[in-house]
C-alpha cells in the first residue's frame, strides 16, 4: 500500500464548506462562466475551483440562529424563491423582553438594531445544503469529510493546505485503511472555517495579521429545535430576551424563532467574557426553558435537534488583516459578525462574494499578488454590512462591564453613530476574565447553579441527551483531537483556582472529573467523541491549556435542522 502523500493542484481553494465559502465558490463560478461566454476577451478555460470541509456532507456542521438579510442572496441567486431556497419564513412579528425568574417586561420602545423587517428566519443547515447543490452543479469540486490540518507555505506565501490523515488508531498506529493526508496547492487559498477556525488562528499568529487589533471575543450559542403540537409561534415570529437566567454581570440573552410547520428554534447566548467559573451555558438554556413564558410555548412539544457553536462578537476592531500573500479570510473566520444585531449570515455571504470578485479580476489579469487581493477588504468596507458593523464598533466592549453600566454605554454609542469619548474601547481575551473560586462571588450563591436544574427529559435535557440529538459521532479509534497541553495543570492549578471550569463550559459533556476510588485522587477525562466542534474550550480555558484541532474527517455533528 502506497503511503505517498497525494498532491492536488487547483486554482482557487476554499477551506471550509459553510455559507461564506459556498457563496464565494458559486459567485466565482458564475463570473468564470459569464466570461467564457463572451465573444471576445480572455478565457478562463479549465479553471479548477475546490472546496474542502471536515463535515460528512453539506450543512452537517452548519448552525446559527438564524435571521438572514436576503440582500446578498438576492444578488447571488436573483430568483432564489423560485429556485426553492429553504427559507423558513419572512419575519412578520418581533418582540423583545426583559425576563425575571418568573415574569417578563416588554421593551417600551422598538430596538433599532433588532429591527428585522424584510429579513428571513432560516435554517443554516438547510441553506448550506441548498447552496452546495448549486455549487456542485456549477462544476466546483467539493470534498466533504476532508479536514484541513496544516497551512502550506512557500517562501512566506500561502500556497495551500494539507488535509488530515485517515485510518490511525488512538495510539497513532496505522490501521488497514490508512490514508495519508493530501497536499492541496492553490494559486489562491480562501480561509472560511467559521468561528475560531483552527488553521485561521495559526495563520493569523504566523503572519501577525492581528497586529494593532483588539483580541477576538466570542459568545457561545446553545440551540434546540422543537416540534410544537399546534401553532403557538407563527412562522416568522421572533422573540429576543435579556435578563433571566443570567445575572446582570454576565451578558447574553435568549431567542425563539418561528419556523415552518409548527417548528421553533429556541436558544440562549452567553458571552464568553463571563467571570463566574460555575457558569454552564448548556444549563443556562435549560433554565431559560423553565421560565413560565418559554415553558408555555414548549408544552407537549418534541425535541428534534440540539447543537452549539461559538460566534465571533469582538466587532469591528477585532477583524484581522483579511489578505496576505496567497490568500484571503472570509466570514466568521475573519470575525465578520455583528454582535449588536446578532447577525452573521448575510455578512458571511457578502464577504465570500466580494472575495470571489476580487480573485476573478486577478485571474483575468494573471496578477494574484497581495496588492491585487487587497481590493477585497476595500470593497467590503463600502458595503452596508460593514458600515453597520462599524457603527456597532464598541458594542461588545461596552457590554463587557455588565448590563447596568453596559446598556447606557451602548445606547449612547448607538445614538452617536458608534462614537464615544474614545473612538475605540479596549478589550481583553475571553479567557482572562474568569475569576478564581476564591475571588468575587466564586464561592457564593453562584456555586449552587448546578442544583437549580433537574433534567426531566421532556422539557430539560442533560448534555449527553443533547449530544444524542445532535447526531454527533466520531470514530473512537483515533487520536484525541482535544489536546491537553499539560495534564498536571488540570488536577493542580486549574482545579484549585477554577474548580474544573471545562466540565461546565463545554456544552457536550466532553470533559469530566474522575475520582480514583482507592486514593481519592481526581483527574480530568476527555470524551472527545461527544465534541460538537463549538471551540469553546479553545477560547475559554483560563490557563489556555486546551487546544482544539480537527478530528479525522467526517467526525462531528450531523445537523439537519439547525
Amino acid at each position: 500500500m502506497s503511503q505517498e502523500r497525494e498532491l492536488l493542484e487547483v486554482d482557487v481553494l476554499f477551506v471550509g464548506g459553510g455559507v461564506s465559502a459556498l457563496s464565494g465558490a458559486l459567485r466565482l463560478s458564475q463570473l468564470v462562466k459569464e466570461q467564457n461566454a463572451k465573444p471576445d476577451g480572455p478565457r478562463l478555460k479549465d479553471l479548477m475551483i475546490a472546496v474542502i470541509d471536515k463535515g460528512v456532507r453539506a450543512g452537517a456542521h452548519g448552525i446559527s440562529g438564524a435571521i438572514m438579510d436576503p440582500a446578498p442572496l438576492r444578488e447571488l441567486v436573483p430568483d432564489f424563491l423560485e429556485k426553492g431556497a429553504p427559507l423558513e419564513a419572512e419575519v412578520t412579528k418581533e418582540s423583545f423582553y426583559i425576563l425575571t425568574k418568573t415574569g417578563k417586561f416588554p421593551s417600551p420602545i422598538p430596538l433599532p438594531p433588532l429591527n428585522n423587517h424584510g429579513n428571513y428566519v432560516v435554517s443554516l443547515t438547510k441553506l448550506d445544503h441548498w447552496l452546495a447543490e448549486r455549487v456542485e452543479k456549477a462544476g466546483v469540486d467539493v470534498f466533504w469529510g476532508f479536514a484541513g490540518v496544516e497551512v502550506l507555505y512557500d517562501d512566506g506565501q500561502v500556497v495551500g493546505v494539507r488535509t488530515g490523515v485517515k485510518g490511525v488508531d488512538a495510539s497513532g498506529h496505522k490501521k488497514p485503511h490508512y490514508e495519508p493526508g493530501a497536499d492541496i496547492r492553490a494559486r489562491v487559498t480562501v480561509f472560511a472555517e467559521g468561528s475560531r477556525g483552527s488553521l485561521t488562528k495559526g495563520l493569523i499568529e504566523h503572519l501577525h495579521l492581528d497586529e494593532g487589533r483588539n483580541p477576538p471575543a466570542f459568545e457561545i450559542g446553545v440551540k434546540e429545535v422543537w416540534q410544537l403540537p399546534e401553532t403557538r409561534v407563527q412562522p416568522g415570529q421572533i422573540i429576543h430576551t435579556m435578563g433571566y437566567p443570567l445575572d446582570w454581570d454576565t451578558f447574553g440573552g435568549g431567542f425563539v424563532y418561528g419556523m415552518k410547520d409548527n417548528v421553533v428554534a429556541v436558544g440562549h447566548l452567553t458571552s464568553l467574557d463571563y467571570a463566574d467559573p460555575h457558569i454552564d451555558p448548556h444549563r443556562e438554556l435549560q433554565k431559560f426553558k423553565l421560565h413560565p413564558f418559554i415553558t408555555g410555548l414548549l408544552q407537549d412539544a418534541k425535541l428534534l435537534q440540539y447543537g452549539a457553536k461559538t460566534i465571533p462578537v469582538g466587532g469591528y476592531f477585532s477583524i484581522p488583516k483579511l489578505t496576505f500573500p496567497g490568500g484571503l479570510i472570509i466570514g466568521d473566520a475573519g470575525n465578520l459578525f455583528n454582535g449588536q444585531t446578532v447577525k452573521g449570515v448575510s455578512m458571511a455571504m457578502r464577504s465570500g462574494m466580494l472575495a470571489a470578485e476580487t480573485i476573478f479580476k486577478g485571474l483575468l489579469t494573471g496578477d494574484l499578488s497581495e496588492a491585487t487581493l487587497s481590493a477585497y477588504p476595500e470593497a467590503l468596507a463600502k458595503t452596508r454590512e460593514m458600515k453597520a458593523l462599524r457603527r456597532a464598533r464598541n458594542f461588545h466592549q461596552g457590554m463587557d462591564r455588565g448590563a447596568p453600566l453596559g446598556l447606557p454605554t451602548v445606547i449612547a454609542a448607538y445614538l452617536c453613530g458608534g462614537r464615544l469619548l474614545k473612538e475605540r474601547l479596549g478589550s481583553r481575551p475571553d479567557h482572562t476574565h474568569m475569576e478564581k473560586v476564591t475571588e468575587g462571588h466564586g464561592k457564593g450563591w453562584r456555586a449552587a447553579r448546578g442544583s437549580e436544574i433537574k433534567y426531566d427529559r421532556a422539557l430539560t435535557f442533560d448534555k449527553e441527551m443533547g449530544v444524542y440529538h445532535s447526531g454527533t459521532t466520531h470514530d473512537h479509534a483515533q487520536p484525541c483531537h482535544l489536546h491537553i497541553k499539560d495534564p498536571q495543570l488540570c488536577a493542580t492549578t486549574c482545579a484549585a483556582a477554577y474548580d474544573y471550569p471545562c466540565v461546565r463550559f463545554c456544552p457536550a459533556g466532553v470533559y469530566q472529573v474522575a475520582t480514583d476510588e482507592a486514593t481519592g485522587a481526581k483527574s480530568l477525562t476527555v470524551s472527545f467523541e461527544n465534541c460538537l466542534h463549538c471551540k469553546t474550550c479553545d477560547i475559554k480555558d483560563p490557563l489556555e491549556n486546551i487546544e482544539w484541532t480537527p478530528p479525522e474527517g467526517e467526525g462531528g455533528p450531523k445537523y439537519t435542522e439547525m
